[in-house]
């Protein structure tokens, strides 16, 4: 992440668009502004953001739409905002993707908040990747069951080598469960573990984020068979996983 954050905030909202322009500029944030999805498309080939705040309501692509687009590409972390009745938004909008979401209206503090805390949990756990010397030096690798998960370059990689498209959410998500292999966690364990207690009790998240991860894990993400649903408890990583501290490239 660069030393002054960027972020993009994509709204059609003109006034909602340059308030939350001005008060994030105000808090130390380096902002560019985007009306839609073509606006939006420019802005991320002339700049790397460390986060996008996207609007769901939106004319052309909506910003389900475009945060699936994102996706294809990118795992920077997205922010959705979303009208204050449609959980539909919100549900789609993580499974789809989205590292979190915000009912509008809101209060900019709340999003403040937010955006600290995604950009916090993602420094956390790359403080070690910020020089090509750092990353050749200490490179943190967690192996389970065919897959190689690198905590320092914060990358997944299949059996065959393959890297796998995984958003900030979902890589601290499954950097809880093989730093803690074998043990069944609740969802506030979960909640706690990947610094993620703003959600509230009832919230779906978790669930939604586990159900990412199996569709790119599992060979039948309906029968899983790493990540297991333990009844009354919460969820489970199956297998054994393994820690290694190795020298190597940025490439795993």
């Amino acid at each position: 992440m660069s030393q002054t954050p960027k972020l993009l905030v994509v709204d059609d909202d003109a006034e909602i668009r340059t308030l939350l322009g001005e008060f994030l500029r105000q808090h130390g944030f380096d902002i560019e502004l985007a009306r839609d999805g073509e606006q939006m498309f420019v802005q991320l080939a002339q700049h790397t953001f460390d986060a996008i705040i996207l609007d769901v309501m939106m004319p052309g692509d909506d910003g389900l739409t475009l945060c699936k687009k994102i996706r294809n590409t990118s795992d920077v972390p997205i922010i959705m905002l979303t009208a204050v009745s449609e959980d539909i938004d919100r549900i789609v909008g993580l499974e789809i993707g989205a590292d979190d979401y915000l009912p509008k209206p809101f209060n900019p503090r709340e999003l403040l908040a937010r955006i600290r805390a995604i950009l916090r949990r993602r420094s956390n756990n790359s403080h070690n990747t910020t020089t090509e010397e750092d990353l050749l030096l200490n490179h943190v690798i967690y192996h389970f069951d065919q897959w190689r998960l690198n905590k320092t370059s914060r990358r997944l990689f299949s059996s065959d080598d393959t890297e796998i498209s995984i958003s900030g959410s979902e890589f601290d998500l499954l950097l809880t469960f093989v730093e803690h292999p074998q043990h069944v966690l609740s969802r506030d364990q979960l909640l706690d573990l990947t610094k993620n207690r703003q959600a509230g009790p009832f919230d779906r998240s978790i669930d939604i984020q586990i159900s990412r991860l199996r569709r790119k894990l599992e060979d039948d993400p309906k029968n899983p068979i790493l990540i297991k649903t333990v009844r009354g408890g919460g969820y489970v990583l199956a297998c054994i996983a393994s820690k290694h501290v190795t020298q190597q490239s940025t490439r795993s």
